[in-house]
């Protein structure tokens, strides 16, 4: 069988969440493999993912356009910016800032709702 990808991907078990429906819409992930083009993701349960998603990588944090190339079951594969090739305008950079910076606040929203559970939990222990 030929390989059809355009870069060598590399094994991961990286973290992430995908984010689609205007970020009203996120579901954690796990980044088995990963390029400079591409990635496979894994849910632990099968969901129906939009054609093109928003990729937060938390370990790297960085954000990534990316397209849908394949479905299976709970894995999906996926493919980076198409347009990547093109020239930027500081608009795109602009809106790539803070599309980050949402992905951050959400991904501290949750840290924090966590850390309050977690503090909530000693507090009753304690008691």
């Amino acid at each position: 069988m030929s390989e059809r990808r355009q870069s060598t991907r590399q094994k991961s078990l990286l973290r992430g969440c995908i984010y689609f429906n205007n970020r009203r819409s996120a579901f954690d992930c796990l980044i088995r493999d990963i390029s400079a083009t591409g990635a496979r993701l894994i849910f632990s349960e099968t969901i129906n993912v939009p054609d093109v998603v928003d990729l937060y990588v938390s370990q790297k944090e960085e954000t990534l356009r990316a397209r849908v190339q394949w479905r299976r079951g709970g894995e999906v594969g996926v493919a980076f910016g198409t347009a990547a090739h093109a020239p930027r305008k500081p608009a795109d950079d602009l809106a790539e800032r803070v599309e980050k910076l949402e992905a951050e606040v959400v991904a501290l929203k949750k840290m924090l709702k966590r850390l309050k559970a977690e503090v909530a939990g000693d507090a009753e222990d304690a008691a």
